[in-house]
């Protein structure tokens, strides 16, 4: 009788053979564990920048409710020209100036509960904008992360967020006194510091497998009302450095203008294509979250 043969490779293709080596893993799917000091300084860098994004929202809403009793007394933005966006507004019949009226603004047309409130946001620049500049503009490491392989964020994503932003920030905000002087500026703040606290939290929590279900609802449900109002906001400041009349723009409105004018008239027009794409990315994240239940077979 044939001696059975011990090595497995010996045995015919058709055998099983027992082994306690994990299979093959796809190239695709294989993820290389970050080293520990990537850990930690990742877990840092989330940390830090929740503790950034918080402080900024909440010396926002402190300014706003005037908490501090600080701002009634902080001064406006110097805005060397009414904006766009106040010009087109008032052209609405809501807004618009009976024809006896000398000036009207935004503000006389609100009920007199909120004209304190708007009054404040105008100046919320003063308050919390070198701040906003510093925060956002420590995210330009986030490229690196993407870029690195540390984080699972697709590169494309990350640099159109940040950019995007930061364009906001340096080339909008800070080269414009209409843009700081807007009230679109505090919910361009609000929107972003609600986003990131949450954003910022999760992921480091994340890091230490903590990951409460609240923060996880909150992480992949609030971009449906957050990222309209930022990326809107972001996009109407962009708006109201152009030299635009009031109402509807016409053809002529757009004749003798600097590069600098049709460029950001671009990014404006380019803003919403951008905004759809981050969307449906985070919707489709939402959907790998919280897919749709299972259809239970009827006996």
């Amino acid at each position: 009788m044939a001696k059975k043969s011990a090595n497995p490779a010996a045995a015919p293709a058709s055998t099983p053979t027992t082994t306690t080596t994990a299979p093959p893993v796809p190239p695709k799917a294989a993820k290389k564990a970050n080293p520990a000091f990537v850990k930690y300084y990742l877990l840092a860098y989330n940390v830090l920048s929740t503790l950034g994004w918080g402080y900024v929202l909440v010396l926002t809403l402190v300014h706003l409710t005037n908490l501090d009793g600080r701002s009634s007394i902080v001064a406006k933005p110097v805005a060397t020209a009414p904006t766009a966006f106040s010009r087109f507004m008032s052209s609405i019949p809501f807004f618009k100036s009976p024809p006896s009226a000398a000036v009207t603004t935004i503000k006389s047309r609100l009920p007199a509960f909120l004209q304190p409130l708007y009054t404040r946001s105008e100046t919320t620049y003063t308050r919390v904008g070198n701040t906003v500049a510093v925060v956002q503009t420590a995210a330009l490491l986030e490229i690196v992360h993407a870029l690195l392989g540390w984080v699972r964020s697709p590169l494309q994503t990350t640099v159109m967020q940040v950019f995007s932003r930061l364009w906001i920030v340096w080339g909008i905000v800070q080269q414009f006194g209409v843009a700081r002087a807007n009230p679109l500026y505090t919910s361009c703040v609000l929107a972003w510091s609600i986003t990131e606290v949450v954003r910022y939290s999760f992921y480091a929590g994340n890091l230490v497998g903590y990951e409460p279900p609240l923060l996880l609802y909150l992480r992949y449900t609030l971009f449906y009302v957050l990222y309209p109002v930022g990326a809107g906001s972001e996009a109407f400041l962009s708006y109201a450095t152009l030299p635009l009349p009031a109402g509807i723009p016409s053809v002529k409105s757009f004749l003798g203008w600097s590069a600098g004018e049709y460029f950001r008239l671009g990014l404006f027009i380019t803003w919403w294509p951008a905004l759809y794409q981050l969307y449906t990315y985070m919707i489709a994240q939402r959907r790998r979250i919280y897919g749709a239940p299972k259809k239970t077979k009827t006996q």
